[in-house]
Protein backbone atom coordinates (compact mmCIF):
# COMPACT_ATOMS: atom_id res chain seq x y z
CA UNK A 1 0.00 0.00 0.00
CA UNK A 2 1.74 3.24 -1.12
CA UNK A 3 1.94 5.87 1.67
CA UNK A 4 0.02 9.19 1.94
CA UNK A 5 2.00 11.81 1.95
CA UNK A 6 1.01 15.52 3.01
CA UNK A 7 3.48 17.18 1.75
CA UNK A 8 6.77 16.56 -0.88
CA UNK A 9 9.66 19.10 -0.92
CA UNK A 10 11.81 17.92 -4.36
CA UNK A 11 15.37 19.12 -4.98
CA UNK A 12 14.83 22.37 -2.71
CA UNK A 13 17.95 24.62 -3.54
CA UNK A 14 17.90 27.80 -1.63
CA UNK A 15 21.01 30.70 -2.04
CA UNK A 16 21.88 34.14 -0.13
CA UNK A 17 24.61 36.20 -1.58
CA UNK A 18 27.90 34.07 -0.73
CA UNK A 19 26.14 30.67 1.12
CA UNK A 20 24.28 27.81 -0.05
CA UNK A 21 21.32 27.53 2.44
CA UNK A 22 19.37 24.29 1.09
CA UNK A 23 20.99 22.35 -1.33
CA UNK A 24 18.93 19.84 -3.10
CA UNK A 25 16.86 18.94 -0.07
CA UNK A 26 14.15 16.50 0.07
CA UNK A 27 11.41 15.86 2.52
CA UNK A 28 8.42 14.25 3.15
CA UNK A 29 5.70 14.38 5.64
CA UNK A 30 3.03 11.68 5.98
CA UNK A 31 -0.40 12.56 6.37
CA UNK A 32 -1.62 13.21 9.97
CA UNK A 33 1.92 11.98 11.84
CA UNK A 34 4.06 14.05 14.04
CA UNK A 35 7.19 14.96 12.03
CA UNK A 36 10.16 16.53 13.82
CA UNK A 37 13.01 18.43 11.79
CA UNK A 38 16.35 18.39 13.53
CA UNK A 39 19.76 19.95 12.72
CA UNK A 40 21.91 22.15 14.27
CA UNK A 41 21.17 26.32 14.05
CA UNK A 42 22.30 27.12 10.71
CA UNK A 43 21.48 23.30 9.02
CA UNK A 44 18.72 24.89 7.09
CA UNK A 45 15.38 23.76 8.97
CA UNK A 46 14.04 27.21 9.46
CA UNK A 47 14.92 27.84 5.72
CA UNK A 48 13.11 25.19 4.71
CA UNK A 49 9.80 26.18 6.55
CA UNK A 50 9.79 29.39 5.28
CA UNK A 51 10.21 28.18 1.88
CA UNK A 52 6.82 25.93 2.36
CA UNK A 53 4.88 28.56 4.13
CA UNK A 54 5.41 31.14 1.25
CA UNK A 55 8.12 33.73 3.33
CA UNK A 56 10.86 33.05 0.82
CA UNK A 57 7.78 33.22 -2.63
CA UNK A 58 8.23 31.07 -5.57
CA UNK A 59 10.91 31.98 -7.81
CA UNK A 60 13.26 32.61 -5.33
CA UNK A 61 14.27 28.91 -4.73
CA UNK A 62 14.68 25.47 -7.42
CA UNK A 63 12.86 22.75 -6.89
CA UNK A 64 8.95 21.67 -6.19
CA UNK A 65 6.32 21.89 -3.37
CA UNK A 66 4.01 18.96 -3.71
CA UNK A 67 1.42 19.46 -0.90
CA UNK A 68 -1.83 17.32 -1.93
CA UNK A 69 -0.83 15.73 -4.71
CA UNK A 70 -0.64 19.04 -6.37
CA UNK A 71 2.94 21.33 -7.31
CA UNK A 72 2.41 24.71 -5.42
CA UNK A 73 3.87 28.24 -6.45
CA UNK A 74 2.94 30.00 -3.00
CA UNK A 75 4.26 34.06 -3.50
CA UNK A 76 2.95 34.82 0.17
CA UNK A 77 2.11 33.36 3.16
CA UNK A 78 -1.45 34.06 2.58
CA UNK A 79 -0.90 31.46 -0.21
CA UNK A 80 0.26 28.81 1.95
CA UNK A 81 -2.61 29.59 4.81
CA UNK A 82 -5.04 29.59 2.19
CA UNK A 83 -4.01 26.23 1.80
CA UNK A 84 -4.47 24.82 5.40
CA UNK A 85 -0.60 25.20 6.02
CA UNK A 86 0.11 27.57 9.06
CA UNK A 87 3.95 28.42 10.48
CA UNK A 88 4.18 29.36 14.47
CA UNK A 89 7.77 31.01 15.01
CA UNK A 90 10.03 31.09 18.21
CA UNK A 91 9.25 34.75 18.40
CA UNK A 92 4.97 34.58 18.87
CA UNK A 93 3.54 37.07 16.50
CA UNK A 94 0.77 38.35 18.93
CA UNK A 95 0.11 42.00 19.85
CA UNK A 96 0.42 42.30 23.16
CA UNK A 97 -2.31 45.02 23.48
CA UNK A 98 -4.76 43.58 21.64
CA UNK A 99 -7.33 41.30 23.12
CA UNK A 100 -7.02 37.26 22.63
CA UNK A 101 -9.75 37.04 20.53
CA UNK A 102 -8.72 40.05 18.05
CA UNK A 103 -5.13 38.06 17.77
CA UNK A 104 -7.18 34.98 16.64
CA UNK A 105 -8.79 36.72 14.11
CA UNK A 106 -6.13 39.35 13.15
CA UNK A 107 -5.85 39.58 9.53
CA UNK A 108 -8.71 37.38 8.63
CA UNK A 109 -11.90 39.18 10.22
CA UNK A 110 -15.09 37.62 10.56
CA UNK A 111 -17.02 40.27 8.16
CA UNK A 112 -20.82 40.99 8.88
CA UNK A 113 -23.34 43.52 7.02
CA UNK A 114 -22.07 46.70 9.29
CA UNK A 115 -18.35 45.67 9.21
CA UNK A 116 -16.56 43.60 12.08
CA UNK A 117 -18.80 40.74 13.57
CA UNK A 118 -17.65 41.15 16.68
CA UNK A 119 -19.78 39.03 19.02
CA UNK A 120 -19.60 36.12 16.15
CA UNK A 121 -15.43 36.79 16.55
CA UNK A 122 -15.47 36.42 20.21
CA UNK A 123 -17.82 33.12 20.24
CA UNK A 124 -15.55 31.71 16.88
CA UNK A 125 -12.56 32.72 19.33
CA UNK A 126 -13.87 31.02 22.45
CA UNK A 127 -14.07 27.73 20.27
CA UNK A 128 -10.78 27.82 19.08
CA UNK A 129 -9.38 28.02 22.74
CA UNK A 130 -11.45 25.06 23.72
CA UNK A 131 -9.61 23.03 21.43
CA UNK A 132 -6.32 23.92 22.96
CA UNK A 133 -7.69 23.69 26.24
CA UNK A 134 -7.32 26.96 27.76
CA UNK A 135 -10.17 28.14 29.55
CA UNK A 136 -9.64 32.00 29.64
CA UNK A 137 -12.04 35.01 29.00
CA UNK A 138 -11.37 35.57 25.04
CA UNK A 139 -11.03 39.68 25.76
CA UNK A 140 -8.55 39.13 28.05
CA UNK A 141 -5.56 41.30 26.67
CA UNK A 142 -2.60 38.90 25.91
CA UNK A 143 0.10 40.60 27.48
CA UNK A 144 -1.48 39.45 30.33
CA UNK A 145 -0.92 35.99 29.51
CA UNK A 146 2.38 33.54 30.68
CA UNK A 147 4.13 32.89 27.08
CA UNK A 148 2.75 29.22 27.60
CA UNK A 149 -0.64 30.22 27.20
CA UNK A 150 0.64 33.11 24.85
CA UNK A 151 1.75 29.53 22.86
CA UNK A 152 -1.72 27.97 22.86
CA UNK A 153 -3.12 31.63 21.12
CA UNK A 154 -0.81 31.60 18.59
CA UNK A 155 -2.12 27.54 18.20
CA UNK A 156 -5.88 28.62 18.44
CA UNK A 157 -5.19 31.29 15.74
CA UNK A 158 -3.93 28.67 13.52
CA UNK A 159 -6.89 26.31 14.30
CA UNK A 160 -9.15 29.41 13.47
CA UNK A 161 -7.36 29.31 9.99
CA UNK A 162 -9.32 25.38 9.33
CA UNK A 163 -5.15 24.59 9.56
CA UNK A 164 -4.39 20.92 7.54
CA UNK A 165 -0.42 21.42 8.16
CA UNK A 166 1.15 23.18 11.47
CA UNK A 167 4.48 23.93 11.96
CA UNK A 168 5.90 24.95 15.14
CA UNK A 169 9.45 26.28 15.12
CA UNK A 170 11.00 25.48 18.61
CA UNK A 171 7.69 25.61 20.39
CA UNK A 172 8.92 24.95 24.25
CA UNK A 173 11.90 26.85 24.01
CA UNK A 174 11.16 29.35 26.36
CA UNK A 175 8.30 27.61 28.20
CA UNK A 176 8.91 25.64 31.56
CA UNK A 177 8.29 21.72 31.78
CA UNK A 178 4.82 22.22 32.76
CA UNK A 179 4.06 24.34 29.95
CA UNK A 180 6.09 21.79 27.75
CA UNK A 181 4.33 18.84 28.26
CA UNK A 182 0.97 20.68 28.23
CA UNK A 183 2.08 21.73 24.95
CA UNK A 184 3.42 18.25 23.45
CA UNK A 185 -0.15 16.71 24.82
CA UNK A 186 -1.96 19.10 22.81
CA UNK A 187 0.53 18.58 19.80
CA UNK A 188 -0.84 14.83 19.99
CA UNK A 189 -4.37 15.87 20.75
CA UNK A 190 -4.66 17.32 17.48
CA UNK A 191 -3.04 14.60 15.52
CA UNK A 192 -5.88 12.61 16.39
CA UNK A 193 -7.66 15.11 14.80
CA UNK A 194 -6.29 14.62 11.91
CA UNK A 195 -3.82 18.23 11.80
CA UNK A 196 -0.49 16.90 10.45
CA UNK A 197 2.59 18.68 12.63
CA UNK A 198 6.06 19.40 11.68
CA UNK A 199 8.08 20.39 14.77
CA UNK A 200 11.22 21.66 15.04
CA UNK A 201 13.40 21.88 18.30
CA UNK A 202 16.59 20.99 20.17
CA UNK A 203 15.15 19.29 23.06
CA UNK A 204 16.32 15.92 21.65
CA UNK A 205 13.99 14.09 25.07
CA UNK A 206 11.03 15.55 24.06
CA UNK A 207 11.48 14.59 19.92
CA UNK A 208 12.34 10.97 20.87
CA UNK A 209 9.21 10.86 23.25
CA UNK A 210 6.42 12.81 20.74
CA UNK A 211 7.96 12.09 16.77
CA UNK A 212 6.15 9.37 14.51
CA UNK A 213 9.26 10.39 11.76
CA UNK A 214 12.84 12.50 12.35
CA UNK A 215 14.58 14.14 9.81
CA UNK A 216 17.74 15.35 10.45
CA UNK A 217 19.21 18.16 7.89
CA UNK A 218 22.94 19.47 8.34
CA UNK A 219 24.80 21.89 6.10
CA UNK A 220 21.73 22.56 4.43
CA UNK A 221 21.68 18.98 3.25
CA UNK A 222 19.11 15.74 4.29
CA UNK A 223 21.10 13.32 6.15
CA UNK A 224 18.31 10.59 6.62
CA UNK A 225 14.84 10.23 8.07
CA UNK A 226 14.41 7.38 10.72
CA UNK A 227 11.18 6.18 11.67
CA UNK A 228 10.41 6.04 15.26
CA UNK A 229 7.88 3.38 14.71
CA UNK A 230 9.96 0.90 13.09
CA UNK A 231 12.42 1.10 16.11
CA UNK A 232 12.96 4.07 18.77
CA UNK A 233 15.47 6.85 17.96
CA UNK A 234 17.93 7.16 20.88
CA UNK A 235 19.54 10.80 21.16
CA UNK A 236 22.68 9.44 20.64
CA UNK A 237 21.76 8.55 17.35
CA UNK A 238 20.14 12.25 16.60
CA UNK A 239 23.34 13.87 17.81
CA UNK A 240 25.52 11.52 15.87
CA UNK A 241 23.58 12.35 12.53
CA UNK A 242 23.34 16.01 13.72
CA UNK A 243 27.04 16.69 14.08
CA UNK A 244 28.54 14.29 11.63
CA UNK A 245 30.44 11.96 15.00
CA UNK A 246 29.88 10.74 18.19
CA UNK A 247 29.34 13.27 21.17
CA UNK A 248 30.25 10.70 24.35
CA UNK A 249 29.21 13.54 27.11
CA UNK A 250 27.29 16.11 25.91
CA UNK A 251 28.85 18.13 28.91
CA UNK A 252 32.61 17.83 28.82
CA UNK A 253 34.44 17.29 32.03
CA UNK A 254 37.08 20.10 32.78
CA UNK A 255 40.78 19.05 32.76
CA UNK A 256 41.64 20.64 36.26
CA UNK A 257 39.50 21.96 38.66
CA UNK A 258 40.89 24.43 40.99
CA UNK A 259 38.92 25.67 42.63
CA UNK A 260 39.45 28.79 44.67
CA UNK A 261 38.46 30.98 47.89
CA UNK A 262 34.44 32.65 47.87
CA UNK A 263 35.05 35.62 45.22
CA UNK A 264 31.41 36.72 44.67
CA UNK A 265 28.91 36.65 47.58
CA UNK A 266 25.24 37.75 48.46
CA UNK A 267 23.89 38.48 51.63
CA UNK A 268 20.56 38.18 52.72
CA UNK A 269 19.24 40.19 49.72
CA UNK A 270 15.45 41.03 49.36
CA UNK A 271 13.91 42.88 46.72
CA UNK A 272 10.43 43.82 45.76
CA UNK A 273 8.85 44.81 42.35
CA UNK A 274 7.39 48.34 42.85
CA UNK A 275 4.80 47.76 39.36
CA UNK A 276 3.59 44.68 41.11
CA UNK A 277 4.04 45.47 45.15
CA UNK A 278 5.46 41.95 45.18
CA UNK A 279 8.13 40.94 46.75
CA UNK A 280 10.56 38.67 44.47
CA UNK A 281 13.61 38.34 46.77
CA UNK A 282 13.04 37.20 49.67
CA UNK A 283 16.59 36.89 52.45
CA UNK A 284 18.52 35.77 49.54
CA UNK A 285 22.12 34.52 49.79
CA UNK A 286 24.71 32.57 47.78
CA UNK A 287 28.51 32.39 47.26
CA UNK A 288 30.57 31.61 44.52
CA UNK A 289 34.35 30.59 44.83
CA UNK A 290 37.15 31.45 42.25
CA UNK A 291 36.88 28.92 39.34
CA UNK A 292 33.75 27.53 40.12
CA UNK A 293 30.63 27.22 38.43
CA UNK A 294 27.27 27.42 41.01
CA UNK A 295 24.19 26.51 39.20
CA UNK A 296 21.45 29.04 40.24
CA UNK A 297 18.35 26.24 39.28
CA UNK A 298 14.45 26.72 40.34
CA UNK A 299 10.37 27.01 38.29
CA UNK A 300 9.86 29.86 35.64
CA UNK A 301 8.83 32.67 38.16
CA UNK A 302 11.50 31.08 41.19
CA UNK A 303 13.40 34.45 40.95
CA UNK A 304 16.30 33.71 39.32
CA UNK A 305 16.37 35.86 36.83
CA UNK A 306 15.46 38.83 39.01
CA UNK A 307 18.19 38.32 41.52
CA UNK A 308 20.70 37.79 38.51
CA UNK A 309 19.39 41.51 37.49
CA UNK A 310 19.34 43.22 40.28
CA UNK A 311 22.66 42.25 41.62
CA UNK A 312 23.75 43.22 37.98
CA UNK A 313 23.26 47.10 38.29
CA UNK A 314 19.57 46.52 38.88
CA UNK A 315 18.46 47.96 35.14
CA UNK A 316 14.97 46.94 35.86
CA UNK A 317 14.20 49.45 38.93
CA UNK A 318 13.11 46.65 41.21
CA UNK A 319 13.09 48.65 44.77
CA UNK A 320 16.27 46.64 46.68
CA UNK A 321 15.13 46.37 50.36
CA UNK A 322 18.55 45.18 52.09
CA UNK A 323 20.90 43.02 51.48
CA UNK A 324 25.33 43.25 50.93
CA UNK A 325 27.43 42.04 47.52
CA UNK A 326 30.72 41.39 48.01
CA UNK A 327 33.58 41.20 45.43
CA UNK A 328 36.71 39.50 46.37
CA UNK A 329 35.86 40.58 50.28
CA UNK A 330 35.27 43.82 49.57
CA UNK A 331 31.54 45.22 50.17
CA UNK A 332 30.22 46.96 47.00
CA UNK A 333 26.95 48.55 45.74
CA UNK A 334 25.85 48.85 42.18
CA UNK A 335 23.32 51.92 41.45
CA UNK A 336 23.53 50.49 37.89
CA UNK A 337 24.93 48.09 35.07
CA UNK A 338 28.12 50.31 34.36
CA UNK A 339 29.00 50.16 37.93
CA UNK A 340 28.93 46.58 38.06
CA UNK A 341 30.52 46.24 34.78
CA UNK A 342 33.82 48.30 36.12
CA UNK A 343 33.53 45.67 39.34
CA UNK A 344 34.16 42.99 36.89
CA UNK A 345 30.82 41.49 36.72
CA UNK A 346 28.85 40.52 33.51
CA UNK A 347 25.75 39.39 32.64
CA UNK A 348 24.57 37.39 29.31
CA UNK A 349 20.67 38.20 29.00
CA UNK A 350 18.60 35.06 28.68
CA UNK A 351 16.95 37.38 25.85
CA UNK A 352 19.49 37.73 23.37
CA UNK A 353 17.55 39.00 20.34
CA UNK A 354 15.72 41.43 22.46
CA UNK A 355 18.38 42.56 25.20
CA UNK A 356 21.66 41.68 24.28
CA UNK A 357 22.61 42.32 20.70
CA UNK A 358 22.03 44.99 18.11
CA UNK A 359 20.68 42.47 15.12
CA UNK A 360 20.61 45.02 12.72
CA UNK A 361 24.38 45.86 13.19
CA UNK A 362 27.27 43.43 12.61
CA UNK A 363 29.47 41.05 14.05
CA UNK A 364 32.15 44.03 15.18
CA UNK A 365 29.91 46.44 16.29
CA UNK A 366 28.43 44.14 19.08
CA UNK A 367 31.28 42.37 20.40
CA UNK A 368 32.92 45.89 21.58
CA UNK A 369 29.26 47.00 22.42
CA UNK A 370 30.38 46.87 26.33
CA UNK A 371 33.24 48.14 26.47
CA UNK A 372 33.93 50.32 24.17
CA UNK A 373 36.50 52.62 25.93
CA UNK A 374 38.85 49.99 25.73
CA UNK A 375 39.29 51.22 22.40
CA UNK A 376 38.77 54.88 22.36
CA UNK A 377 41.75 57.57 21.55
CA UNK A 378 40.71 60.45 22.28
CA UNK A 379 37.30 61.44 20.81
CA UNK A 380 37.26 58.44 18.10
CA UNK A 381 37.34 54.43 18.42
CA UNK A 382 40.86 52.86 17.04
CA UNK A 383 39.04 50.96 14.10
CA UNK A 384 42.13 49.27 13.20
CA UNK A 385 42.46 47.71 16.90
CA UNK A 386 38.39 46.67 17.21
CA UNK A 387 39.03 44.98 13.78
CA UNK A 388 42.04 42.94 15.05
CA UNK A 389 39.74 42.37 18.96
CA UNK A 390 36.72 41.00 17.41
CA UNK A 391 38.86 38.98 14.42
CA UNK A 392 40.57 37.66 17.52
CA UNK A 393 37.13 36.28 19.54
CA UNK A 394 35.51 34.89 16.40
CA UNK A 395 38.77 32.55 15.54
CA UNK A 396 38.90 31.88 19.62
CA UNK A 397 35.19 31.00 20.48
CA UNK A 398 34.56 29.63 16.74
CA UNK A 399 31.76 32.58 15.32
CA UNK A 400 30.61 30.90 11.83
CA UNK A 401 29.98 34.09 9.79
CA UNK A 402 31.07 35.00 6.53
CA UNK A 403 32.89 37.69 8.13
CA UNK A 404 32.85 40.28 11.31
CA UNK A 405 30.73 42.28 9.38
CA UNK A 406 27.98 40.17 8.83
CA UNK A 407 24.67 41.22 9.94
CA UNK A 408 24.31 39.57 13.50
CA UNK A 409 20.57 38.86 12.95
CA UNK A 410 21.56 36.89 9.90
CA UNK A 411 23.58 34.60 12.04
CA UNK A 412 21.97 31.11 13.59
CA UNK A 413 20.90 31.23 17.45
CA UNK A 414 23.82 29.32 18.01
CA UNK A 415 26.21 31.75 16.63
CA UNK A 416 24.30 34.97 17.77
CA UNK A 417 25.15 33.51 21.65
CA UNK A 418 28.64 33.26 20.76
CA UNK A 419 28.70 36.63 19.99
CA UNK A 420 26.68 37.90 22.92
CA UNK A 421 29.39 35.80 25.51
CA UNK A 422 32.19 37.89 23.19
CA UNK A 423 30.99 41.04 24.16
CA UNK A 424 30.67 40.20 27.80
CA UNK A 425 34.24 38.65 27.69
CA UNK A 426 35.68 41.76 25.96
CA UNK A 427 34.98 43.73 28.84
CA UNK A 428 37.29 40.97 31.16
CA UNK A 429 35.02 39.86 33.96
CA UNK A 430 35.96 38.36 36.93
CA UNK A 431 32.40 37.40 37.53
CA UNK A 432 30.51 35.88 34.51
CA UNK A 433 26.39 35.22 35.12
CA UNK A 434 24.99 33.37 32.28
CA UNK A 435 21.18 33.40 32.05
CA UNK A 436 19.86 30.43 29.94
CA UNK A 437 23.01 30.48 28.22
CA UNK A 438 22.01 27.32 26.06
CA UNK A 439 18.64 28.14 24.90
CA UNK A 440 17.23 27.85 21.35
CA UNK A 441 20.37 26.34 20.31
CA UNK A 442 21.63 22.66 18.79
CA UNK A 443 23.65 20.14 20.83
CA UNK A 444 26.51 21.00 18.87
CA UNK A 445 27.12 25.11 20.00
CA UNK A 446 25.96 23.76 23.62
CA UNK A 447 29.20 21.57 23.77
CA UNK A 448 30.95 24.37 22.42
CA UNK A 449 29.64 26.68 24.93
CA UNK A 450 30.32 24.09 27.69
CA UNK A 451 33.62 23.49 26.60
CA UNK A 452 34.33 27.60 26.35
CA UNK A 453 32.43 27.76 30.19
CA UNK A 454 34.87 24.81 31.50
CA UNK A 455 38.05 26.59 30.01
CA UNK A 456 36.96 30.33 31.15
CA UNK A 457 36.57 28.70 34.91
CA UNK A 458 40.06 27.00 34.27
CA UNK A 459 41.59 30.57 33.66
CA UNK A 460 40.32 31.30 36.99
CA UNK A 461 36.77 33.02 35.88
CA UNK A 462 34.02 32.43 38.43
CA UNK A 463 30.62 31.26 36.87
CA UNK A 464 27.07 31.71 37.39
CA UNK A 465 24.72 30.00 35.26
CA UNK A 466 20.72 29.80 35.85
CA UNK A 467 19.24 27.10 33.49
CA UNK A 468 16.02 26.02 33.15
CA UNK A 469 17.25 22.15 31.76
CA UNK A 470 17.84 20.76 35.00
CA UNK A 471 20.05 17.84 33.15
CA UNK A 472 22.28 20.68 32.36
CA UNK A 473 22.59 22.14 35.63
CA UNK A 474 23.40 18.89 37.02
CA UNK A 475 25.87 18.43 33.89
CA UNK A 476 28.05 21.79 34.50
CA UNK A 477 28.05 22.72 38.01
CA UNK A 478 30.44 22.34 40.80
CA UNK A 479 27.57 23.48 42.98
CA UNK A 480 24.13 24.30 42.84
CA UNK A 481 21.45 26.60 44.70
CA UNK A 482 17.98 25.78 44.34
CA UNK A 483 14.73 29.00 44.39
CA UNK A 484 11.40 28.72 44.71
CA UNK A 485 9.36 31.67 45.37
CA UNK A 486 11.87 33.88 45.95
CA UNK A 487 14.04 32.58 48.33
CA UNK A 488 16.34 29.42 48.43
CA UNK A 489 15.38 26.55 49.10
CA UNK A 490 18.51 24.26 49.38
CA UNK A 491 22.36 23.83 48.44
CA UNK A 492 23.54 21.08 47.27
CA UNK A 493 27.15 19.87 45.69
CA UNK A 494 27.33 18.26 42.37
CA UNK A 495 28.25 14.78 44.08
CA UNK A 496 24.67 15.09 45.80
CA UNK A 497 22.76 16.69 43.35
CA UNK A 498 20.41 15.04 41.62
CA UNK A 499 16.95 15.60 39.62
CA UNK A 500 14.70 13.99 42.10
CA UNK A 501 16.03 16.35 45.07
CA UNK A 502 16.39 19.32 43.13
CA UNK A 503 12.83 19.16 42.20
CA UNK A 504 11.71 18.64 45.47
CA UNK A 505 13.70 21.57 46.53
CA UNK A 506 12.32 23.48 43.67
CA UNK A 507 8.95 22.86 44.66
CA UNK A 508 9.73 23.61 48.42
CA UNK A 509 8.50 27.32 49.16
Amino acid sequence: MAEDYILEMKGITKRFPGVLALDNINFKVKRGEIHCLIGENGAGKSTLMKVLSGVWKYGTYEGDIVYNGEIQQFKSISDSEAKGIAIIYQELALIPELSIYENIFFAHEIMGSMGIDWNETIVRAGEALKKVRLNIDPSTKVKALGVGNQQLVEIAKALSKNVKLLILDEPTAALNEDDSANLLGLIRELKEQGVTCIMISHKLKELTAIADTLTILRDGTTVCSLDAHEKPVTEAEIIKHMVGREIENIYPKREKIDIGEVFFEVKNWTVDNPATGRRILDDVSFNVRKGEIVGLQGLMGAGRTECALSVFGNPTGYKIRSGEVFVNGEKKSFPNPKSAIEAGIAYVSEDRKGNGLVLMQDIRYNVTLANLEALQEGLAINENEEIKVVSEFKKSINIKSSSILQKVGQLSGGNQQKVQIAKWLFAKPNILILDEPTRGIDVGAKFEIYSLMNKLVEEGMSIIMISSELPEILGMSDRLYVMSAGKITGELSAEEANEEKVMALAVNS
